[in-house]
């Protein structure tokens, strides 16, 4: 399975914006409206983002090593 392909990259790029805009919006519901539930959220959304930029730095490099 080829991770790099135009498709796949373009939707990892989208999901690691998606969930950078959900932790966005989670943290400020949190810190500036004291919604304890938006916490919780705000952290799903960092551990989202974490695993999003490991499988984007493989995919470049992987890109990386194929030219």
């Amino acid at each position: 399975m080829n991770l790099t392909s135009k498709g796949n990259t373009m939707s990892n790029h989208n999901d690691i914006v998606a969930q950078f805009e959900a932790y966005l919006k989670e943290s400020e519901a949190f810190e500036e409206k004291g919604v304890k539930a938006a916490a919780t959220r705000a952290r799903k959304a960092l551990g989202e983002l974490g695993k999003l930029a490991k499988e984007r730095r493989k995919e470049i490099q992987e890109k990386k090593n194929a030219m």
